[in-house]
């Protein structure tokens, strides 16, 4: 009994938590209900040379992750025409900020030194190295502690690096961005491994400039360069109007799921109904928290997640019926109830979480959205179902007799024989075994 009070105690103050979260953090909601920016991008070939499909596939995959990490953020990337990118970023009207949320995305490129007669640089020229060759870079520490930026190349860009690295040794090597000077780094040696380190001079960099540099240098590691060609906000699809009758038309739906588990399955319905409200607080918490961005989709994946925490009780509520019309004890149909039903319940959400992995690793960010939404939500209704419930049947029924089989929704001629077993031991009556 001090486990299961510990446990309601522990469900207590989880709820508190919850319920703190929700009201102190904002919801995030998609284009479709508050709109948002959209902003479209043009590749930019290099030298002329031809932009595939492989090339604008390439480009869409990193901008969708590079705006969208966690698969939540609900930021449309998709083609249009041969050239071009459409990305609409919900939640966001202000079209620096969406660019800035976007990350600039122009050409990166290296560039070597052109000295006059005097050896003096009086400019810089193409290398050929540029943003395509540079797989990540990363901010890093040098032996003295100072903050460095550490570059990784591809195959290619490892080939031309090093050639470069050869010629221009005790010479800068100067990193243009968006066609604008950032820094000119020293060549101290040949580097032919394909990774090199700017340590930012004598008093190296500081966290800001490294950070800075970092960013820079990845925002250009596309496969081709691409251009904001054009920006503006857009408005909702669906609007305040469509929020307020979704929650009016949510509150019925599950107003009338609570009602038909009060009426069929009378005592432990109520419980399931609280348990339910429970997972409602919890699952809520956590989108607020994660943060996740909830459209049309996600709110798709919220209620359908609902149904399956219902299902789950439905699953072992009429387990528990059966194994008090069998004749086992009170105790006994209630702890066999739960432990024959958790691997139905079990393979059942397992699977949906397979397909949601799937949706998650293959899809879209719309379907990323849906699929996390419900993944989240079918393993915070198992813990509702298996342990909320459980833990309030217990609490509620304890081990004692049922007297009144109504508030199961039985009758007495149904469980006629439960009066008349007899328990063996709780251990074993926690397996159903009587005498």
């Amino acid at each position: 009994m001090k486990n299961k009070l510990a446990l309601f105690w522990f469900i207590v103050v989880l709820a508190i938590v919850s319920i703190v979260v929700i009201c102190t953090k904002p919801t995030k909601l998609g284009l479709d209900l508050v709109g948002g920016s959209r902003l479209v991008l043009e590749a930019q070939p290099l030298n002329g040379a031809e932009v595939t499909p492989d090339m604008m596939s390439s480009l869409q995959f990193a901008i969708e992750n590079r705006v969208n990490k966690l698969g939540v953020a609900e930021t449309v990337v998709q083609r249009a025409g041969e050239k071009r990118l459409v990305v609409e970023i919900p939640n966001i009207s202000d079209l620096n900020q969406a660019k800035a949320y976007l990350g600039e995305t122009a050409e990166l490129e290296f560039k070597e030194p052109v000295y006059d007669a005097g050896r003096e640089i009086i400019g810089w020229k193409s290398t050929g190295l540029t943003g395509k060759d540079l797989n990540i870079a990363r901010m890093g520490t040098s032996p003295t502690g100072q903050f460095t930026v550490d570059l990784e190349f591809n195959m290619e860009g490892t080939k031309i690096f090093g050639n470069l690295t050869k010629r221009l040794v005790n010479q800068p090597m100067a990193i243009f961005f968006n066609g604008e000077y950032q820094s000119s780094p020293r060549i101290n040696e040949p580097i032919l491994s394909g990774k090199a380190q700017i340590s930012g001079g004598n008093e190296g960099f500081s966290a800001e400039e490294a950070k800075k540099m970092v960013d820079l240098l990845n925002a250009g590691a596309l496969p081709v360069p691409a251009k904001i060609i054009e920006e503006n906000t857009v408005g909702p699809t669906l609007g305040a109007d469509s929020i307020a009758k979704s929650k009016v038309a949510g509150a019925i739906g599950l107003g009338l799921v609570m009602l038909f588990m009060i009426v069929y399955y009378r005592a432990p319905g109520i419980i399931a109904d609280v348990a339910l409200c429970l997972y409602g607080v919890f699952l809520f918490a956590i989108f607020k928290w994660v943060p996740v961005t909830l459209t049309l989709a996600g709110i798709a994946g919220f209620i359908l997640s609902i149904g399956m925490a219902v299902d789950a009780n439905i699953l072992i509520f009429e387990r528990t019926k059966e194994e008090l019309r069998a004749g086992r004890t009170l105790f006994t149909a209630i702890n066999s109830g739960f432990d024959r039903a958790f691997t139905s319940i079990f393979d059942s959400n397992m699977t949906t979480i397979i397909t949601c992995t799937i949706l998650y690793c293959l899809g879209t960010s719309i379907v990323k959205g849906f699929a996390l939404t419900l993944a989240i939500g079918v393993i915070v209704s198992m813990f509702s179902a298996i342990t909320i419930t459980r833990n309030f049947m217990h609490l509620v029924f304890g081990t004692g007799k049922l007297e009144k089989p109504w508030l199961f929704g039985l009758t007495q001629d149904e469980i006629d024989q439960e009066y008349q077993a007899v328990e063996t031991s709780r251990e074993k009556a926690k397996f159903g075994i009587l005498d």
